[in-house]
């Protein structure tokens, strides 16, 4: 039986991939059960099941082959789920029928927990005629809002979280107000923002040239294009927003750039896709595959490595046919492309393994030569299913061996192809990974570096108490146990020490061999100079990415997560984003009779577990007295606001026990209370004692010293287990405690 390397490990299987019952009873008994259920599903579509099923366990087993989440959780669950992660949705039609026709195929896409990436660039420009209705357009920024509301709406209604990306052309009319929108701490919070950076946007920075905002032929503005680059870097640099996406780049490089334009990605932009499009992901872990780890004789099985990455495309493709897909559209495009996003993860860890600091001109070569490696044995793999199930039904021979990313192929592949065709039209994505990263060991997350070589987190036990434990990097882990008490090698760096140019470097060097593109974070120093951190995005462009992300620490997203500074926080502090509701809520319901009102008043008050501390979530406040309905209800929804956001909520009894009725109060049970306020007031300081969240009457959270956390870490808060932890990485915001990514 396979052992998890980790307690975090194990606890993320048991949360999001282990089977249960709908009592919550587990089904999968081991993860070896997960691995069996996910292993028979995918071989079920072969004509001979009962010969792929070993196969592709033995590809799962001990974390060598990571599908993506969606896949480990659904697959052979009989559920009516999607194994897909995420969908760039049909072009937004330049009509107020479009526009709503294409927000109702984006709200049954996120029902289903699909993640979204729209064009708002086919919107006409704020001010522009509307013809036949003597007005003019509110402009895509305007639209964008309501996709916000409607993200909010559904995660409300209970549904699994979702993200969005948005794209706007750099030269729409309103991109100016795109990329200022996020500087408004409370706008589109659901969404990712990327501009699409064309070439001749980039050659009109460098000669200092004109740049005219265009729609519909009409010329709405011309500007220097060096001010508007300047604007997008100074957003991002501020805010850590807008993007960039490097568009005619993506275009020009895509194998099927004879049958599709592409004009979005998906919500982390590992894979831009055409109207329609659907990402399908998995993670060959590369930590798993070196022999020899911290020897001179350290190196990856390249053999292991090519046989991995065979039966890895082969399970791929099977899920094409064994999903289900929230609308008919994106079946048919997923079916007619077969589209497979296979990447790795474990890079930063094989290459400590092998002596490479991460960021150096030996790492990027090797990384280089291990991704050509994967992208040659998912060529050859793909035609050899050719031959034997038929190639994507869109293959033309001629025109996809003239595409871009074709001619760096070596002859022996563009001769099978020509041969036998192809059965993916695209094959190779680089997509975040920190959840199944976790659960594989807490192995280094994609092609990201080591972000930290170890941490503490607090693990909530059954009886309520928690306990520290510490969560190590996987080759961290290998070296302590090889080397005991020997202090870590110079060469083990950290997304602490590594200069920007490093990151852009390592995804430069795998940007080589991804025919899709490469989910990445280049995490930047809070002191950075504007024009170093401008240069970060030319690097990028200069090397050949396809888009860039950084992450510079600011006020409105928060800090990079510091490591290994001791901190203490009441109550883990306050949330940006509300703690998510579980289904079930442990509470009270008290009944409180004001003297002077015919009726009682009921107020139930529920509560969460954060940081192993019992606290209020969430007040629901009753009574028969229709007098009291506007109040009541208005005091229910704003307490209810408050409590799930974390911090030192008892402010909210001290507010109420102060409020004074002018018309008197009333004597209850010996004292006196000022107000029907200041009574309801009473009650919920009450529960909080009865609770233990605060020590007694009149106490606030900051003065109950069993209510304070410490943590080795201290960072933004994770809405969903409330621990500091949240940091930026492969563009996304991600917990290391519980692998919850803001993207998934």
């Amino acid at each position: 039986m396979s052992r998890f390397s980790a307690a975090i490990a194990e606890q993320i299987w048991d949360m999001k991939y282990r089977l249960k019952d709908g009592d919550g009873q587990p089904i999968d008994q081991t993860v070896e059960d997960s691995w069996r259920r996910v292993a028979r599903d995918l071989a079920s579509v072969e004509a001979d099941p009962a010969a792929w099923e070993d196969r592709f366990y033995d590809a799962l087993a001990d974390f060598k082959f990571l599908p993506a989440g969606r896949i480990l959780a659904g697959a052979g669950t009989g559920r009516d789920v999607t194994l897909f992660n995420c969908f760039v949705m049909g072009t937004i039609p330049d009509s107020m029928e479009g526009i709503f026709q294409a927000l109702k195929e984006a709200a049954l896409t996120m029902q289903q927990g699909g993640g979204i990436g729209y064009d708002f660039s086919t919107i006409r420009p704020r001010g522009a005629e509307v013809r036949g209705v003597a007005a003019d357009a509110s402009g895509p920024l305007s639209f964008m809002d309501v996709w916000d509301a409607m993200c909010r709406t559904i995660m409300s209604a209970g549904s699994r979280r979702g993200a969005m990306m948005a794209t706007m052309r750099c030269d729409h009319p309103d991109i100016q107000d795109f990329i200022a929108a996020k500087q408004d701490s409370a706008r589109l919070r659901m969404f990712n923002l990327s501009v699409l950076v064309t070439d001749d946007f980039m050659q009109a920075v460098k000669a200092g040239a004109p740049w005219d905002l265009r729609f519909d032929g009409r010329t709405y503005a011309t500007l220097p294009a060096r001010e508007l680059w300047d604007r997008i870097m100074r957003a991002t640099y501020d805010y850590a927003e807008p993007g960039v996406i490097f568009i005619d780049r993506i275009n020009q490089l895509n194998n099927l750039a004879y049958a599709e334009t592409i004009a979005a990605t998906n919500p982390c932009g590992e894979q831009p896709l055409p109207p329609y499009g659907a990402c399908l992901l998995g993670s060959v872990n590369l930590a798993r595959l070196v022999q020899d780890a911290f020897t001179p004789q350290a190196r990856l099985d390249m053999a292991a490595l090519d046989d991995l990455v065979r039966v890895a495309v082969r399970m791929m493709d099977n899920v094409v046919d064994a999903s289900r897909f929230p609308l008919p559209q994106q079946a048919a495009e997923a079916r007619a492309k077969r589209r497979i996003g296979l990447g790795v993860t474990g890079l930063a860890d094989a290459l400590l393994m092998l002596g490479l600091r991460y960021g150096a001109a030996d790492a990027a070569d090797q990384t280089r030569d291990w991704m050509r490696a994967i992208a040659r044995a998912a060529y050859l793999a793909s035609a050899d299913l050719a031959a034997e199930k038929g190639a994507f039904p869109l293959f033309d021979a001629d025109a996809f061996l003239n595409s871009g990313f074709m001619r760096r192929m070596d002859d022996q592949v563009r001769q099978a192809v020509r041969d036998k065709g192809i059965r993916n039209a695209l094959l190779t994505s680089i997509a975040p990974t920190g959840t199944i990263s976790l659960y594989a060991g807490n192995v280094s997350s994609g092609i990201e570096p080591v972000f930290a070589h170890s941490y503490t987190r607090k693990v909530l036990q059954k009886d309520g108490t928690q306990r520290e434990e510490e969560v190590v990097d996987d080759a961290v882990r290998i070296w302590r146990d090889l080397n005991p008490d020997t202090p870590l090698p110079d060469h083990f760096t950290d997304a602490q020490s590594l200069h920007p140019l490093d990151h852009v470097a390592m995804q430069a060097a795998a940007q080589e061999w991804v025919d899709s593109s490469i989910s990445k974070t280049i995490n930047c120093p809070a002191d950075i100079p504007f024009e170093d951190f401008k240069d970060v995005y030319l690097a990028a462009w200069d090397q050949g990415c396809k888009g860039c992300t950084t992450y510079r620490p600011n006020a409105v997203t928060g800090s990079v997560l510091s490591v290994g500074v001791s901190a203490t926080g009441g109550g883990g502090g306050y949330l940006a984003e509300p703690l998510d509701r579980p289904t079930a809520l442990q509470g009270a319901t008290y009944k409180l009779k004001f003297p002077g009102s015919e009726h009682a008043i009921y107020i139930t008050i529920n509560d969460i577990i954060q940081s192993g501390q019992r606290r209020p979530f969430e007040v629901f406040i009753n009574s028969k007295n229709m007098e009291h309905f506007a109040w009541t209800v208005a005091l229910t929804r704003m307490i209810s606001a408050v409590f799930p956001r974390g911090g030192d909520v008892s402010f909210v009894v001290e507010e109420l026990k102060a409020v004074f009725d002018p018309r008197g109060g009333a004597w209850i049970e010996g004292r006196y209370v000022p107000s029907i306020l200041a009574a309801i007031g009473g009650v919920i300081e009450r529960h909080m004692i009865a609770i233990g969240f605060i020590a007694g009457e009149g106490m606030g959270l900051k003065s109950d010293p069993r209510a304070e956390i410490t943590t080795g870490a201290i960072g933004p808060l994770c809405p969903n287990c409330s621990q500091p932890g949240m940091h930026m990485a492969e563009g996304c915001m991600t917990c290391l405690n519980c692998g919850y990514s803001k993207c998934s």
